[in-house]
């Protein structure tokens, strides 16, 4: 089932329209999803100082580190689940007005669950900081490089305060 989430206004910098799919995993349910999901993207988009002149739309996908492992292996070469995979729609650069479709978010569960225990953090936050490291992905920031990563992870952290969740590169 796909959810729809529609954020913006006041609240937000610009208009989001989220649609929501749990494919598979254990996940925690839709609304909670939702949820977690809005103020992450809204964060990463104003510490971006991300504009757009009309509403945007993004996906985010809920899966399991099957059906990751091989988006994986089909789009990076690389035959391994991994945490997320963000698909821009259009290739922009950082500060570029949003298109109308920024692309897809996709989600890992027994990765992104084990990560979360490892670190010693709460699910919802490892949760909320991937859909921010997507969404930063998705606007055109990359890790490729050391300064590229140093900007992208600067980003994050800012974002990631609004939330009241810490500093996960500390």
């Amino acid at each position: 089932m796909v959810r729809s989430v529609k954020r913006g206004g006041a609240t937000a910098p610009v208009s989001v329209e989220t649609d929501i799919l749990v494919e598979a995993g254990a996940w925690p349910d839709e609304a909670g999803l939702a949820g977690l999901a809005g103020p992450a993207i809204d964060a990463a988009l104003r510490q971006a100082g991300a504009v757009a002149a009309q509403p945007v739309e993004l996906s985010l996908v809920f899966t399991d580190d099957a059906h990751m492992r091989e988006l994986n292996r089909q789009w990076r070469s690389k035959d391994k689940p991994t945490n997320v995979l963000s698909f821009p729609a259009f290739q922009i650069k950082i500060g570029d007005p949003l298109p109308p479709m920024l692309g897809d978010i996709i989600l890992a569960s027994e990765t992104v669950a084990s990560e979360a225990g490892l670190e010693g953090k709460p699910l919802e936050h490892h949760i909320s900081h991937l859909i921010v490291h997507g969404v930063l992905h998705l606007i055109g920031y990359d890790h490729e490089d050391d300064a590229e990563a140093q900007t992208m992870e600067s980003a994050e952290r800012r974002a990631l305060a609004t939330l009241a969740i810490p500093d996960p590169y500390a």
